[in-house]
């Protein structure tokens, strides 16, 4: 198994998991961590990128991960990544190797996630905190 975790400064857990171009990816087996290796993503390989392109992507990087443990995640991300069969967390927990372990105990801290309020100009379908 395959457990992905935001870190775009490489050592907090960090939010807006759309953006995040920076990733912690933890091999899991027998339930303990058997590998770590930090994952740079470019710009367009950023699931918020790679979602508004105009042409059919080759596999993302992070498919194969069976959780995505974040500081925040707006629902349209969510949505996306349980239809690749990926699980996202949102969790106070900062930070990422203790996210991991206490995950793997069923300890881990989940928050619900705000509104992603982003201001690209694309029709996203996640929900913004905008009145009508």
């Amino acid at each position: 198994m395959k457990i992905a975790v935001t870190s775009q400064n490489r050592t907090s857990i960090t939010e807006h998991a759309g953006k995040c171009r920076k990733f912690w990816v933890y091999e899991v087996a027998n339930r303990q961590v058997s590998g770590k290796q930090l994952l740079e993503l470019p710009l367009a390989q950023s699931f918020h990128e790679s979602a508004h392109a105009p042409e059919p992507q080759a596999p993302h990087p992070l498919e194969g991960v069976s959780l995505l443990i974040t500081a925040s995640a707006g629902d349209g991300l969510k949505a996306r990544l349980r239809q690749k069969g990926m699980t996202v967390c949102v969790t106070s927990e900062t930070n990422p190797d203790q996210a991991v372990a206490a995950w793997l105990q069923g300890t881990l801290p989940e928050v619900a996630s705000a509104p992603q309020d982003c201001d690209c100009g694309h029709n996203h379908d996640h929900t913004h905190g905008h009145s009508a």
